[in-house]
């Protein structure tokens, strides 16, 4: 399709990039509902794999950008860059980057702007977060206060926007529950063969649409999981054989209080950073082989692809009906799981997210989940409801 910008915005700023950062190494642990490591630990690990992978000493790394959403609040926590900083040996810079359920994407950024910009020749990104370390009631608190203020005080969740959200699209749109159970069972269809991902669990429509009741229409099965976990990233201004091409990572803010909104299903910031990012890259949704959308509800899956110029209002849930966004499609949308199977450790997972498309680039992957010669790659991160997100263009070189 051909993606139409209709905001008034002025696009002037992003028509010229400098050069494009490539990457060179990855590295994950696993998610998981529980993990015995501790955060610095899982950073450590991921960090390791991934200087590794792209066969740099740590002493040639410029600088290192952690996203974390909580590590005070999760872990009692601080300092946690320098601290890995001294653990993996580099000699650089070290920062940590807060940005909410984007951390991870809004480090990335962090990196690539380093890189582009020539403050860094080598950068490692990565990004974690062990939220087990609090019980249940504890990390519900510490993610409700992502909202704003007015609306926590008001009781109101992200559970509950999602919720709200899903009920007005399926009633606006006359789209059947059955068809946003389906968004689920396809990303737990996706993570059976991740290593990595939270879930390991083939799922069924009867059992989403059984589940526990969280917001409705949204039940236990549409949502993400709590869960621990890291994932690192080199960011090089030199190629190298095998190396994958950022062509673009843009990032936008949106309208903080959803009530604010002028409607639910719009979602500004993902919009937005998504028409930076495709003009930077030059080029349209329809160059895109495959997506790593921020499903932390099934819901969020539909809207983003819409803003993102996929489909229009209203015509996502077409492409899960029509098996468009499974591995097998012209439009692969979450290969590795997603948020909702890979599992969504809030510092970590706008890192995993780009990684899933390096390993789709580079064919790493088993053929049970390889897109079929994929060459150019979107993810997308999401901080809270759409009150900031970070777009990310991948291509193969």
């Amino acid at each position: 399709m051909v993606y139409t910008d209709t905001d008034s915005e002025s696009t002037a700023e992003f028509q010229s990039c400098n050069v494009n950062p490539s990457i060179t190494g990855v590295g994950m642990t696993t998610f998981a509902k529980s993990d015995d490591r501790s955060l610095q630990e899982l950073l450590r690990i991921a960090s390791e794999r991934a200087l590794t992978g792209s066969e740099i000493d740590p002493k040639k790394v410029d600088s290192i950008h952690v996203g974390n959403m909580a590590a005070k609040a999760f872990n009692s926590r601080a300092g946690v860059a320098n601290a890995l900083a001294s653990t993996v040996g580099t000699k650089g810079i070290a920062h940590r980057v807060e940005n909410t359920s984007a951390s991870g994407a809004s480090a990335f950024l962090d990196g690539y702007d380093a890189v582009r910009s020539g403050r860094s020749e080598t950068a490692l990104v990565v990004g974690g977060e062990k939220m087990s370390a609090v019980d249940t009631e504890t990390s519900t608190e510490v993610i409700s206060r992502i909202t704003h203020k007015q609306e926590y005080n008001q009781g109101i969740t992200l559970p509950s926007f999602a919720g709200l959200a899903a009920n007005r699209y399926l009633d606006k749109y006359n789209a059947c529950r059955r068809d946003l159970a389906e968004v689920a069972v396809k990303n737990h269809a996706n993570a059976l063969a991740n290593p990595y991902a939270h879930f390991n669990k083939q799922i069924h429509i009867d059992d989403v649409v059984a589940s526990p009741v969280v917001a409705s229409p949204l039940r236990l099965y549409d949502c993400c999981p709590v869960s621990d976990g890291a994932a690192a990233i080199i960011l090089t201004a030199n190629d190298k054989d095998g190396s994958i091409q950022v062509t673009a990572c843009e990032g936008a803010i949106g309208t903080h209080a959803v009530a604010d909104r002028s409607d639910l299903l719009r979602i500004e910031s993902v919009r937005t950073a998504g028409k930076r990012a495709y003009t930077c890259a030059q080029i349209s949704p329809s160059d895109i082989d495959l997506a790593c959308i921020h499903d932390a509800f099934s819901i969020l899956e539909w809207i983003e692809l819409e803003e993102l110029g996929f489909a229009d209002s209203g015509k996502a849930w077409e492409l899960t009906r029509k098996g468009r966004t499974d591995i097998g499609g012209d439009l692969p949308v979450n290969p590795g799981g997603g948020l909702k199977a890979r599992g969504h450790p809030l510092g970590a997972t706008g890192i995993s997210q780009i990684i899933e498309i390096v390993w789709q680039l580079r064919g790493d992957l088993p053929d049970e989940r390889t897109v079929t010669d994929p060459q150019c790659g979107l993810a997308v991160n999401v901080a809270g409801f759409g009150n900031n997100a970070i777009c990310t263009i991948l291509e193969a070189v």
